[in-house]
């Protein structure tokens, strides 16, 4: 999709403009007005390459509630992250081997529904790949390349927010072993760093054990999103209090699209976007 037909993404209903309103400050003359100082900000400075699509800017406005100074920061630091971590953000065909085989595995699998709040629920299978076999590097990327892709035009997520819900079947020691502090600490950067608000993270079928690397991940957290980090050694039904059966797959609980369906649809969905891919790798920090 171009940046020029980008425009309708910010239409909203009613409901939705009441919701941004009252939650994200967001009024629509405000709003335009907020827009252009960002975008007046990008084209002032000529040390990034940022795209420049209303929606894209208003995501980073959203994130930070309307506050043009914070959104500027996160804009930088967004396009910051993706310069120095070339092994996360270069190289994204989805077609390369070691790509295509954690795309089979569907390591991260964005439901299709939103749940009750208009939420984006993201399910990553952390691991269900081999630690022997598949580098962290590849596994990470290929994260970051659906969650692009989920949350390109996704209306509802920009609004409401993402719930991650991380199923931890089969984690070995050698999972583990792939998470230094260095990392954690520059995952936490980079999930703090996107346009997107983490309204919820949960952890099923999470041994007792994964709290010791969690609260590594914990150091280097906001209160804020410690606060919203939640481990269940259980199966799943803890989220089915949270988010409705008819929303989740059928592995967590629920009667939506399997593990298998998604993944099939996703491996699809980032062949299908190659070239956007592509395209995408120039827009980072000069540096």
């Amino acid at each position: 999709m171009s940046e020029e037909n980008m425009d309708h993404l910010l239409e909203l209903t009613k409901q939705q403009k009441d919701f941004a309103a009252t939650y994200l400050n967001e009024f629509d003359v405000e709003r335009d007005k907020c827009i252009e100082q960002v975008l007046n900000w990008v084209k002032s400075n000529d040390d990034r390459h940022t795209r420049t699509d209303k929606f894209f800017i208003v995501r980073f406005l959203r994130s930070c509630k309307f506050d043009v100074d914070k959104a500027k920061l996160k804009l930088r630091k967004y396009h910051e992250q993706r310069a120095v971590s070339p092994e996360w953000f270069t190289n994204r065909d989805p077609f390369f081997p070691e790509l295509q085989e954690l795309l089979d595995l569907g390591i991260f699998l964005p439901l299709r529904q939103v749940d009750e709040e208009g939420r984006l629920i993201v399910i990553v299978r952390a691991c269900v790949h081999d630690p022997k076999k598949h580098k962290l590097s590849d596994f990470l990327k290929v994260s970051m390349m659906l969650l692009d892709l989920a949350v390109r035009d996704h209306v509802s997520s920009s609004l409401y927010g993402i719930v991650a819900i991380h199923d931890m079947t089969g984690v070995q020691l050698g999972h583990a072993l792939q998470i230094t502090p260095t990392i954690i600490s520059r995952l936490v950067d980079l999930w703090q760093s996107y346009p997107i608000r983490i309204r919820s993270i949960d952890y099923v079928n999470a041994p007792t054990h994964v709290n010791l690397v969690l609260n590594m991940f914990k150091q280097f957290m906001s209160k804020k999103l410690k606060e919203r980090m939640h481990v269940h050694q259980g199966d799943g039904r803890m989220i089915i209090k949270k988010i409705s059966m008819g929303v989740l797959p059928y592995e967590l609980g629920g009667t939506e699209e399997n593990y298998e369906l998604l993944t099939r649809y996703w491996k699809k969905l980032a062949e299908d976007n190659q070239q956007w891919f592509f395209e995408d790798e120039k827009y980072k920090m000069k540096i």
